[in-house]
């Protein structure tokens, strides 16, 4: 398989496998990236498929169809938010898709980039914005004019940093005499705040979590991923699957909410004595626990690391047989 030197698109054997890739597909791959996932796809299908491809990101959509332009009229890619799929699959008249994929982690170039202002390794304007034609702010407004307390929840809640309130207090300590305006002058403020024994014995740099919340916050990822869990189930063909591959607890565990709920029957309170929501199943979990990279993908990609994938897979209206699949949702083999 063909990638671009710096991206390995993680976990994409079992993407392949949990979305039951085949010729005659049509899937989305909502998170295109450089197209790393949707060649691992059409590979897998021998080029037999049609994909619709979305990033936010311009740069990534240009990448993406140069690095996939040997499979000529196979891939349409579009520059929007991975919750408008929606309107996406409007334009080019598609009803719904067999398969989709969620990748919700940043892409090798944009830390790669110092321009793009996500790195804490190397210089670059303050920004994080996965594209400027969002209307976001970048992350330097966050960083200058938010109270101490809502940088502190911001860097404790989605930056799980156990040093929140040390690192909040040291930003704004520090713009006090000089607003930030390059990731290089708060990654050294974010490290100074860490208590040395912790820089001595830390196995990432003391900025990373900081970096992770602010990126998260600037790009509203939380909520894109909310909005796409929301919406893509309306739009799965039956026995179509969605796989959403994570980074972060609190995404594995929108991801995870998101599948028990559609896979569940009633959604009343447990107290209420007779059911009035008249909610049905809609999804079947195809992973009880999520997947992880194996040992050797993890050495070779140490950005796989975290990685969790969960899929499920969509049930035929009122219990109706799924074409093509056996009673547990497994494919049959084609006469």
């Amino acid at each position: 398989m063909r990638f671009d030197p710096r991206h390995l698109p993680v976990l994409h054997g079992e993407v392949c496998d949990m979305l039951g890739i085949r010729p005659g597909m049509r899937v989305l791959d909502a998170t295109l990236g450089l197209g790393g996932h949707s060649r691992a796809m059409l590979e897998k299908a021998g080029g037999e498929l049609e994909i619709l491809g979305l990033d936010r990101d311009p740069t990534a959509v240009e990448r993406a169809l140069a690095n996939l332009a040997d499979f000529p009229g196979r891939v349409q890619a579009r520059r929007m938010r991975f919750s408008e799929f929606p309107a996406a699959l409007e334009e080019l008249g598609w009803d719904s898709v067999d398969a989709a994929l969620a990748d919700v982690g940043v892409s090798s170039p944009q830390l790669d980039e110092a321009e793009r202002g996500f790195s804490f390794l190397a210089d670059g304007p303050l920004d994080m914005r996965m594209s400027v034609a969002d209307g976001l702010e970048p992350a330097a407004n966050i960083v200058n004019n938010w109270s101490f307390e809502r940088l502190r929840d911001l860097i404790r809640d989605y930056g799980e940093e156990p040093q929140a309130g040390r690192i909040a207090r040291a930003i704004t300590r520090e713009r006090e005499t000089k607003p930030f305006d390059s990731t290089l002058e708060l990654a050294r403020v974010v490290e100074r705040a860490y208590p040395p024994k912790w820089r001595a014995t830390a196995r990432n740099h003391p900025a990373t979590r900081t970096f992770q919340a602010l990126r998260m916050a600037v790009n509203e990822e939380l909520q894109e991923l909310e909005d796409f869990l929301d919406r893509i189930v309306d739009h799965l063909s039956p026995g179509g699957r969605v796989a959403v591959i994570s980074f972060h607890s609190l995404e594995d565990r929108l991801v995870k909410t998101a599948f028990r709920r559609e896979a569940s029957g009633c959604l009343c309170p447990p107290r209420q004595p007779f059911c009035t929501c008249g909610h049905v199943p809609r999804l079947r979990i195809l992973t009880k626990k999520p997947l992880g990279p194996s040992e050797a993908e993890a050495a070779a990609n140490h950005r796989a690391r975290s990685a969790k994938l969960r899929v499920a897979q969509r049930l035929a209206p009122e219990g109706a047989p799924l074409e093509g699949f056996g009673p547990d949702g497994a494919e049959r083999d084609n006469p």
